[in-house]
């Protein structure tokens, strides 16, 4: 299966490109042809009718992709499901490969399949080849979504929300009849003479219209597909279906609140969306909490609580120590420069001007001090505009469960990356989904807590790796990109053969370089960041990020990342459902690096 994964990459651009007739292979220009049928967008907008009813009382399979939103929207379905008694199927997903073998092993006795962050960008029909009778429900970030599923007959149904703002091309735009095909192949075996009586001045005119719209068409579909970019959390999207369906609860809104702040920490969407999404949530809390009975100045310690308040954001905190957290947190160790001498004296000056001994800094937040506790969130607030660190002020969601057990949502995000990216020799990326998922249940304490002690040496991790990155001066300038290539036997190596953490590695990496860089222009650069994947079979991974400049996190390097392989006619995986991530051959890395600087400069 890994040797069927490896393939030639066809003709597709990438940034500064200029279009060609060539721009997309034969075989994707012939989906774009139809036989006179005019179809509408398949997207699904009243869920509870054309969605949730029309599964109800059948057996269904979930493909769940391995990220933390899709888990949260899993989670919040398995809970309708469980309550109406349904029958379904969870099943885990890491590439579209994957999704194939999933769907074939486990499509007996279904008519329904729902497929979350893992089916909006592949022809599903196409890869999938299922019978007629079969439908899929697509509830999927990811984006641009694939047009042969937006204008699927009605096999494909995507749920979208209202109001995306999506530029996507209209049908006709796309889309022609392809019996004018059929009859230039039907005439191949007619005489010359025949031929040459049809070559009139209508048939000339009517084929240079064709390569007029086929042209246009190219370079709509270019201008559609070019950026890649996420959409609103499918765990909200959920969410917001439930509520419609007036099946919500506490339990729901903190799970759609988790899949947001996802998105958020990994920067997938524009921060202005995940303060307007956090606006909105904080709305369903209210309106959950008032009709459940729930009186702040009344709480019962056994009932679920969640607060929207004002508070920091340093990572892990409260779990953690107060020293731990402001060095391993990206917007304090970028602004203090914690990777240099000059930074940890700079902490140093922090710490004891905030009054806070160095003792009590290194103990966990909880041991410290009562009334050091209490004030440590206004001792941050007076220093922030000093140390330029003004952005750990925020809100955040936070659930407080009994005496115990409280938690804010950053801290589930951490800890369920930790452990969806744990998986190795002794644990099966099965068992670190379904502990990923389990760390939602309030149930599961021990499995949260374990995701946070893994979560603490992924975020030291992170920051030793870019340190040490740093200090060699490791960011290589490409001229119009930035690349990093994590050394190879290192002990954190292992780690970042995972692609959220590559990820995480990445951003921490290119905000600091351009931090603490003179030169000018290093904003507007994006970043590619390599690490090895595999050592026996000799390949890496390829996570590419935006320029931080960007008000809106979209990625060209899907795209580029297609040509540049094909350029050097190097085997390029692309698998993942993320098209700015990639497996290379290791060999063909640096020439991979140099066709990609031609390709962009």
């Amino acid at each position: 299966m890994q040797e069927e994964r490896w393939h030639r990459q066809g003709c597709l651009a990438g940034k500064g490109l200029a279009l060609s007739p060539g721009f997309y292979p034969v075989s994707v220009k012939k989906k774009f042809l139809v036989n006179g049928i005019t179809r509408g967008k398949m997207f699904v907008k009243k869920f509870k009718e054309d969605f949730y009813d029309v599964i109800q009382g059948n057996r269904c399979l979930l493909l769940v992709n391995f990220d933390i939103d899709a888990i949260c929207a899993c989670k919040i379905l398995q809970h309708l499901f469980k309550n109406d008694n349904m029958l379904y199927t969870v099943v885990p997903v890491q590439g579209i490969s994957n999704v194939v073998q999933s769907y074939q092993d486990n499509c007996n006795d279904v008519k329904y399949v729902v497929m979350i962050n893992c089916g909006g960008i592949i022809d599903i029909v196409g890869h999938l080849e299922p019978p007629e009778d079969m439908t899929f429900f697509v509830i999927d970030s990811h984006r641009p979504l694939d047009l042969c599923n937006i204008y699927s007959e009605s096999q494909i149904r995507i749920l979208h929300s209202q109001g995306s703002g999506e530029d996507i091309p209209e049908y006709d735009e796309v889309f022609r009849d392809s019996s004018e095909d059929e009859s230039d192949e039907d005439s191949d075996g007619e005489s010359r003479q025949a031929k040459r009586r049809r070559l009139n001045e209508e048939d000339m005119l009517r084929k240079r219209e064709r390569r007029e719209w086929e042209e246009k068409r190219d370079t709509i579909l270019f201008n559609y597909s070019q950026y890649s970019h996420y959409g609103k959390s499918s765990a909200v999207l959920m969410f917001e279906m439930a509520w419609r369906m007036s099946k919500d609860s506490l339990d729901m809104v903190w799970w759609a609140i988790v899949g947001s702040t996802e998105q958020a920490i990994l920067n997938k969407v524009e921060p202005q969306v995940s303060v307007l999404e956090a606006g909105n949530l904080q709305g369903q809390v209210s309106r959950l909490s008032h009709r459940q009975g729930v009186d702040a100045e009344r709480q019962q310690q056994s009932a679920v609580k969640i607060i929207y308040d004002k508070d920091l954001q340093l990572a892990l905190y409260r779990h953690w120590t107060v020293e731990s957290s402001l060095r391993h947190s990206m917007t304090t160790a970028v602004a203090l420069r914690l990777w240099s001498i000059r930074g940890e004296q700079r902490l140093r000056e922090l710490l004891a001007e905030m009054g806070l001994p160095l003792a009590q800094s290194k103990q966990r937040f909880s041991s410290m001090d009562l009334n050091l506790r209490l004030e440590f969130r206004e001792m941050v607030e007076k220093l922030a505009a000093k140390y330029h660190v003004e952005d750990i002020i925020g809100a955040s969601f936070t659930l407080q469960f009994g005496y115990k057990f409280k938690y804010c949502a950053s801290d589930l995000v951490y800890a369920m990356l930790a452990l969806l990216e744990s998986s190795g020799k002794d644990r099966s990326p099965h068992h670190c989904f379904l502990d990923a998922m389990d760390c939602l249940s309030r149930m599961k304490k021990d499995t949260l807590e374990r995701g946070i002690e893994k979560a603490k040496v992924m975020l030291a991790s992170v920051f030793k790796t870019a340190q040490g990155i740093l200090e060699m001066k490791k960011v290589m300038n490409a001229g119009s990109f930035l690349y990093v290539i994590i050394p190879e036997g290192t002990v954190d190596g292992r780690l970042f053969a995972h692609p959220h953490t590559l990820l995480m590695l990445a951003q921490f990496v290119l905000r600091a370089y351009v931090g603490s860089s003179k030169r000018k222009g290093a904003a507007a650069a994006p970043l590619v960041a390599s690490a090895n994947y595999e050592q026996e079979e000799e390949t890496c991974l390829l996570v590419g990020i935006p320029p931080i400049c960007e008000d809106q996190p979209r990625s060209l390097f899907g795209k580029a990342f297609e040509q540049a392989a094909k350029n050097i006619n190097a085997a390029l995986d692309a698998d993942y459902f993320d098209t700015t991530i990639i497996r290379l051959k290791t060999q063909d890395r640096s020439n991979f690096f140099d066709a990609l600087a031609t390709l962009l400069t």
